[in-house]
């Protein structure tokens, strides 16, 4: 088996100038695919690192802005894209909040960046997927698309709408080589997360380890925060052969939460 197999595919990535997306995009670059990475800026550092993507990986990355909140630019980045054998939908915002304190704005907000767009970003793709004969549609959702917590009202409702949308493609893919499936995570440890843990050391008292075990992971069995590089393995396990029968399903990197 080659060690580049997704050599000759595109992988369009949101929301991955950082974090998450990015880790996922890296790992889609390691295994051959040619990336575009998106955020809503346009710096010179999101462009610096497609072209270190591309110089480490020996493939093409590009970097191309798009405000995922409006729905026109959503389908705009696939039409920029050119071609999406490989879709990731993985923007998003995060506001917590009782619900009769919610924020209109932001509740508007984040339905719009995590559901809305993933919307409008399948719609562009399944047509060039169905061209090309293959495609792999990868949203990711949370453990929160799969159970809740209180005051992240908008944010749950994002993410379980995300599992369904995905079951949704699945089934309307079901007889072409294309799947969709959604990836849960719990905690991750990204740039965001590590910043906070300072500021929550110094709020409860505590070290490093006890915030990150009592505090942080509270909620997450295994007390260890999933990478983002095992995310992107996982999301390219999703678009290697022996996957072609996993669709219309939720795979959970959450060290154990979503089993309590």
């Amino acid at each position: 088996m080659s060690d580049r197999p997704l050599r000759g595919k595109t992988a369009v990535i949101t929301g991955s100038n950082s974090g998450i997306g990015l880790g996922i995009a890296r790992e889609l670059a390691k295994a051959g695919a040619d990336v575009v990475l998106n955020s809503f800026t346009d710096r010179d550092e999101d462009h610096a690192l497609a072209n270190e993507i591309s110089q480490q990986t020996s493939t093409s990355a590009r970097y191309i802005k798009a405000d995922l909140s409006k729905g026109d630019e959503a389908r705009a980045l696939i039409t920029q894209a050119g071609k999406c054998d490989i879709l990731v939908n993985n923007a998003g915002i995060q506001h917590v909040s009782p619900i009769d304190e919610f924020p209109v704005a932001k509740w508007d907000a984040i339905i719009a960046i995590m559901l809305n767009s993933t919307f409008h970003t399948t719609a562009m793709a399944l047509p060039m997927m169905r061209a090309a004969g293959w495609g792999r549609v990868i949203n990711i959702s949370s453990a929160h698309g799969l159970t809740a917590s209180p005051y992240k009202s908008a944010y749950v409702a994002a993410k379980h709408g995300v599992v369904g949308m995905t079951k949704v493609v699945a089934l309307e893919t079901a007889e072409e080589p294309i799947t969709a499936n959604a990836i849960c995570p719990g905690y991750v440890m990204t740039p965001l997360v590590e910043s906070q843990i300072p500021d929550t050391m110094e709020k409860y008292q505590m070290d490093r380890e006890t915030v990150i075990r009592e505090v942080m992971l509270q909620r997450q069995p295994s007390k260890e925060f999933a990478t983002t590089e095992q995310l992107g393995g996982v999301a390219t396990f999703l678009c290697s052969d022996a996957a072609q029968q996993i669709t219309g399903t939720t795979i959970s990197v959450d060290g154990g939460w979503t089993a309590l």
